[in-house]
């Protein structure tokens, strides 16, 4: 396991430790437990892309008629759409961050920048290989989940329901994704510490030990694939086109956030949005802890749980 004490952990260190949701907590806490399910678990990035999903649905997306027989000029489109978007977040990030620099090292876990002339990444500079993985890669194995899955709600071939008639399971579901994501995310990111399949796949993310947005969905295809997998969930749960949706944005564009490398995103003197996660931050350090997030405990179970705590001599080394 590397050592607390390796460079990519002198950076920024949060002042609170790592807690368990108190969801989890015994004695249960049910009204801490009740406001971390409504409120903290999606604010405010979960609301977004909540929001996200809802416009591109009514907005971005072809009609029911379109969606009901496969075709690549449809198809192309959703590609398209989900590059976009996910360039937008992560550009927009990036620029301001990385490239403006606005807030500095205000918030930044690790003091050193992105790497540039590094012959593991392709044109030696880390941004461009993480774009072209992120798009050709990571865009299309999302794209192509997400096409098939909305024409096999489309077609009837997979269980239909509408928030007229079925409002308590839809809102229940949107709630239950975002835990339902973070098991799928620790059981796939498990296995991908597995060493044949950390050596020829999952090494490729990892050679983001200084992540940025960009390095989100930087992976390897197979990695896509697995990854992107949590779409067939919806081939046998009922499900709606804004889940369908949501757990492609959610999925392809939520780690440019949390890969950020930055805890809060500083706008004007007083605004604070927290961004970069640094339960997985710790991951890209350490290697060998933090396999999930901490909306799912799992970690903690399992005995791979780092809250933190115990990097709070790096800053003063």
């Amino acid at each position: 396991m590397a050592s607390l004490n390796d460079q990519h952990l002198i950076g920024h260190k949060p002042k609170e430790r790592i807690e368990i949701p108190p969801l989890y907590s015994w004695p249960p806490r049910p009204v801490a437990a009740v406001r971390w399910l409504m409120f903290d678990l999606h604010f405010p990035w979960g609301f977004f892309f909540i929001f996200l999903s809802v416009f591109s649905w009514k907005f971005l997306s072809p009609t029911h008629e379109t969606l009901r027989s496969l075709n690549l000029s449809w198809m192309a489109m959703v590609w398209l759409r989900n590059a976009v978007l996910l360039s937008s977040v992560a550009g927009t990030i990036h620029w301001v961050l990385y490239i403006r620099r606005f807030q500095k090292n205000e918030y930044k876990f690790d003091e050193r920048w992105l790497q540039k002339n590094s012959r593991k990444f392709f044109r030696g500079d880390q941004v461009i290989d993480n774009i072209f993985w992120s798009l050709f890669s990571g865009v299309t194995v999302w794209s192509l989940f997400e096409t098939l899955t909305l024409w096999m709600w489309a077609s009837g071939r997979i269980s239909k329901v509408n928030w007229g008639s079925d409002t308590v399971y839809l809102s229940f579901m949107l709630v239950a994704f975002f835990l339902l994501s973070g098991v799928h995310f620790w059981l796939i990111h498990s296995l991908l510490h597995w060493r044949p399949l950390y050596k020829y796949v999952h090494r490729l993310h990892h050679r983001n030990v200084t992540p940025g947005p960009w390095s989100g969905i930087s992976m390897h295809p197979v990695e896509h694939i697995l990854y992107f997998s949590f779409f067939l969930v919806w081939w046998v749960l009922p499900v709606h086109p804004l889940l369908i949706l949501l757990t492609g944005l959610y999925k392809g564009i939520e780690p440019t956030v949390s890969h950020s490398g930055f805890q809060k995103i500083t706008i004007g003197k007083k605004l604070k949005i927290e961004a970069g996660d640094f339960f997985h931050q710790l991951h890209h350090g350490l290697f060998e802890v933090n396999y999930g997030n901490n909306l799912v405990p799992l970690d903690a179970l399992f005995g791979n749980w780092h809250d933190g705590e115990s990097s709070k001599s790096l800053k003063d080394e």
